[in-house]
């Protein structure tokens, strides 16, 4: 299959069956060994390794190039095929049980010394890294990682292609679209002043897909958001983008299910889907519970409230927060009874980041220990244990505060405790995907107190009537599917009608004129007969990093920004010139250095 001018075979191709067989291969030297006489290099393509061998008695001149080539030279190599003896075999590598005889060596390419050592897997800055990612590249992990990011796209392709979706590209250089994120702008030189921005998703364009009649569209598609980065977080990201008419939740749920089981099983071979179907959890049900709206379910720590118990309790961080209309949380860790002071204090910690002031505790053993134990009584607080399922060397952890934060702090704990107890070991392979529904359709903006669109304002409330009585009320045809804790895409129903678009932007306080200069095109095109639709998003830079087993995205994108969205390698960005500047009719504020 690999056949051309330069090879017969790739570098994980043979094997005893070719004994005898002259080749012609091409590669980098992974390894060289002067065995006193005897050459041996691992010749090294990014479909494995071949190990070959020059004896000055039988090719001189071959033997004579091999004994100059260094780590990461370009050679191309002429040979026969023979049979490692019997003892000498190497059973970890596709072709350990023969090696090349080689006869003909012509160096294709030299190299210099590289940053860091290509063959092994070191700790190197990330940093050199990222500067020499051609480099970086081309060692087995990385390759491994693109590969499998190919065959996740492949799959994917695959799948709704047979499903009878249609790939629809949509433009790159559009109109700003409210959705949560700031923007990349582009100026147009054409229209001087006017700028273009760069779409932080398809989300308008596949509705109006919709309204053109395609029904089933879906997208590989590249999106842009200029936000702070973190390790699953990108400036520059890749979404598979769906959009359905005449279909409801279940339906787009029940098509994103099949698919993502069926990707699973194709690109992850020794995958274990812990539970099918996929569990479903209102969002109201994830955060009491798992204190998170993207729980891992692969463990069973669950949250549980005690407020109705602890309103009369006389303990005053308890009442007192009940009193002003919070809640009091607490989270049963089993075998917790064994952290150390040190060890609840870095528990702590992980809660104050999410806003807790605090972390009550009770330690049951022989007898019940911590403070709230004093407070409570002996009664109370066993009631209490009872009511958590508590036993001899759990401990139980509280958080009394609002309810998003007693939420929150507690699921942050919950995933610190999971990692202390090592709760995920021996199960790299096990993938728990669920479901999460019911989302807000909207959320209190802290600084301005205005209500937001908890996802976008194109999302379909579950019954429009509560838009007059309550909007904060009011609950979204939304859904996320998560993978071991991490939201994977989300997406809901839309809205297909002109007057509930308008009456959400009403009630999010978008003027009618700016609603016609924002969204003037989807207005019109709700005008024309639209039909009931809904889509999702899934995230594939994160579905990769899941799948490669990658602590974060940048081990799966060829090329990657940093944290500070700089591109090492090529230097962006950076500076440009003046008359370019001017071209664009745009001017910069920095001074130039």
């Amino acid at each position: 299959m690999l056949k051309t001018a330069f090879r017969s075979h790739s570098c994980n191709e043979l094997n005893s069956k070719n004994d005898g067989a002259e080749v012609k291969l091409v590669g980098w030297v992974d390894r060289r060994r002067d065995h006193g006489g005897l050459i041996f290099i691992d010749l090294r393509d990014r479909y494995g390794i071949t190990q070959i061998v020059t004896d000055p008695e039988l090719s001189g001149a071959a033997h004579a190039i091999l004994e100059k080539v260094r780590p990461e030279w370009v050679l191309q190599i002429v040979g026969k095929v023979r049979a490692r003896p019997t003892g000498q075999e190497n059973k970890k590598m596709a072709t350990g049980g023969i090696e090349i005889l080689v006869n003909e060596v012509k160096i294709l390419n030299e190299a210099e010394t590289p940053p860091f050592e290509i063959s092994e897997e070191n700790d190197e800055n990330e940093e050199i890294r990222l500067k020499f990612r051609y480099l970086d590249l081309r060692r087995k992990r990385m390759q491994k990682n693109i590969v499998l990011r190919h065959q996740i796209l492949q799959a994917t392709r695959k799948y709704f292609y047979d499903q009878g979706f249609v790939e629809i590209e949509t433009p790159i250089l559009i109109k700003g679209t409210p959705e949560g994120a700031r923007e990349y702008i582009v100026p147009s030189r054409v229209h001087a002043g006017k700028f273009y921005v760069l779409p932080q998703s398809p989300q308008q364009l596949k509705q109006l897909s919709m309204v053109a009649g395609f029904d089933r569209y879906m997208q590989i598609a590249r999106c842009f958001r200029d936000e702070d980065q973190r390790g699953d977080r990108q400036p520059e990201f890749t979404q598979m983008d769906l959009e359905m008419s005449f279909v409801n939740a279940e339906d787009v749920m029940t098509v994103n299910e099949a698919a993502l089981i069926s990707i699973t099983r194709e690109a992850r071979l020794d995958a274990k889907i812990k539970t099918t179907p996929f569990p479903r959890f209102t969002y109201d049900e994830a955060m009491n519970r798992f204190g998170k709206d993207a729980p891992d379910i692969r463990y069973e720590l669950e949250i549980a409230d005690v407020s109705e118990e602890c309103k009369d309790c006389g303990f005053g961080i308890f009442s007192g927060t009940i009193e002003k209309g919070g809640v009091v949380k607490v989270l049963k860790v089993e075998g917790g009874a064994k952290f150390s002071r040190k060890e609840i204090e870095a528990l702590e910690d992980a809660a104050k980041i999410y806003g807790a002031k605090g972390l009550a505790w009770i330690k049951i053993s022989e007898q019940l220990e911590g403070v709230p134990v004093s407070k409570l009584g002996d009664s109370l607080s066993k009631k209490i244990v009872e009511k958590c399922g508590g036993k001899k060397d759990d401990i139980l952890l509280f958080a009394a505060d609002e309810w998003e934060t007693a939420c929150t702090s507690l699921g942050a704990v919950r995933i610190a405790a999971a990692e202390k107890l090592e709760l995920l070991k021996g199960k790299e392979n096990e993938f728990a995907f669920c479901w999460v529904t019911d989302f807000p359709m909207f959320a209190k903006d802290k600084e301005t107190g205005e209500l937001a669109s908890m996802h976008h304002p194109f999302t379909r409330p579950k019954n429009p009537a509560d838009l007059d009585s309550d909007p904060s009320q009011a609950t979204a045809e939304a859904y996320d599917i998560i993978l071991n804790g991490y939201e994977i895409g989300g997406g809901s129903v839309r809205i297909h009608e002109r007057d509930l678009q308008k009456k959400i932007f009403d009630i999010l306080k978008v003027s009618d004129e700016d609603a016609e200069r924002r969204f003037g095109h989807i207005l019109r095109a709700f005008s024309y007969g639209a039909p009931p639709h809904g889509g999702i998003a899934w995230g594939i830079d994160r579905l990769a990093m899941l799948f490669a087993g990658e602590p974060n995205i940048r081990e799966v994108i060829a090329f990657p920004k940093t944290n500070r969205a700089e591109d090492l390698m090529l230097g962006a960005p950076d500076l440009i010139p003046d008359a370019q500047l001017k071209e664009a009719n745009i001017k910069s504020l920095e001074e130039k250095k």
